[in-house]
């Protein structure tokens, strides 16, 4: 496994600043670690709550800015939907999002290899239209983020020694 260090002093700024800097002093020092992409080889390094972290920020940054269309079309639909992501968020606390994921698979199965084509902007965006089915889980989730943010941030702080070391400096 890699090990990876936040300072404390970093670590601290960021639980004054909110709960998405608090999480993402600890996605950025994971993804520091492993030179800012994931790999098959680099994901051997990580163990299974870092995993379920980079999986959660990806989900988070991809789905904010463009919803579930956008996540699959990004790349991340096999990472999201076929792995034991779901499972691990709900041991987190987010069965809500947990049982989200399990449903959107559905429509990741029904639509992936549309949605994965190469297309233009146009085309990409004329997705959307063809697959309203995904709307409510984009709302929805945009709804909830903030409370999921919050369970992240909450089963890191309780567990932060699966997430980082923290360093004196």
């Amino acid at each position: 496994m890699k090990e990876i260090f936040v300072k404390d002093s970093e670590l601290r700024k960021a639980a004054q600043e909110g709960m998405d800097e608090f999480v993402g002093v600890f996605y950025n020092a994971i993804s520091d670690a492993v030179g800012g992409q994931l790999t098959a080889e680099n994901m051997a390094e990580l163990n299974a709550d870092q995993l379920t972290l980079w999986g959660f920020h990806a989900l988070h940054e991809e789905v904010m800015d463009g919803g579930f269309v956008q996540l699959i079309h990004n790349g991340y639909g096999d990472f999201i939907f076929l792995n034991p992501f779901a499972k691990a968020i709900k041991d987190w606390g987010l069965r809500d999002l947990s049982k989200m994921i399990y449903d959107v698979k559905r429509l990741y199965w029904k639509y992936k290899d549309e949605i994965m084509r190469d297309c233009s902007d146009d085309e990409f965006m004329q997705m959307f239209e063809k697959m309203p089915e995904f709307d409510d889980y984009d709302d929805s989730f945009v709804e909830n983020e903030e409370q999921w943010t919050a369970l992240v941030a909450e089963y890191i702080d309780n567990n932060i020694e699966k997430f980082a070391t923290i360093k004196d400096e």
